[in-house]
């Protein structure tokens, strides 16, 4: 298992991976998320993959695209309002689901933590949806905490 830089002929692996995602959260929130959605279109995915500021790690297993990491970087130096400082926000972790438990999940966080910490980066965050269980205990056994919740009120 090689973990590096996304290329271009990862997009399939990583559409495939994007609706698993799209899935889950289907799943836990119809109201929001659509059916056999996915988050990144091809070609949003060829842009992303140009974009240094946003950084995407594959989990490489003889060619084959067993897990994904998006990654995108914030700098807030110079912010009014918050203190100078640069994270590395996790957008999306996802390990194909017939290679869960192999660790896959945990290799690919371990990279992204010792990339933040490469760059500079004071702190790694990410956000999780309520009622997806099985990845709060991920990310909890990672050693996250939470930092902020974010509340709704249904109106119809």
């Amino acid at each position: 298992m090689n973990i590096r830089l996304a290329q271009t002929q990862d997009i399939p692996g990583m559409v495939n991976l994007l609706y698993q995602v799209g899935g889950v959260h289907h799943d836990i929130r119809p109201d929001i998320f659509r059916p056999n959605a996915l988050k990144y279109t091809e070609a949003a995915l060829e842009a992303l993959l140009k974009d240094e500021s946003k950084p995407i790690f594959v989990a490489d297993d003889n060619g084959s695209v067993a897990g994904y990491c998006f990654c995108q970087i914030r700098d807030y130096t110079g912010s009014t309002a918050l203190t100078d400082r640069k994270e590395l926000y996790i957008d999306d972790l996802c390990v194909d689901e017939t290679r869960r438990g192999q660790h896959i999940g945990s290799v690919l966080y371990d990279h992204a933590v010792a990339y933040a910490k490469e760059i500079g980066c004071a702190f790694l965050t990410l956000n999780v949806w309520c009622g997806n269980d099985s990845a709060m205990r991920f990310y909890e056994k990672m050693g996250l905490k939470q930092r902020s919740i974010t509340m709704e009120n249904k109106l119809c």
